[in-house]
């Protein structure tokens, strides 16, 4: 009975060690996550200032001859 116990302690060690590594690569995730959201969110937003500026200069252009 005694090992059993003892085995059952080193268990539950091992999964508290695993468990607080699992953590900290989820916070890391998390945190990664949150920085590729920001980054997309800009890139978003230029694309659309690249894409507003190109819509005003080309209203300005004559169509070409073929029209």
């Amino acid at each position: 009975m005694e090992n059993r116990i003892t085995d059952l302690e080193i268990r539950l060690a091992h999964q508290e060690v695993a468990l607080e590594e699992m953590n900290n690569a989820l916070l890391a995730q998390n945190k990664l996550i949150t920085k590729l959201q920001d980054e997309l969110q800009r890139l978003q937003q230029q694309l659309q200032e690249i894409n507003t500026a190109g819509a005003v200069n080309q209203g300005e252009e004559p169509p070409p001859p073929h029209y």
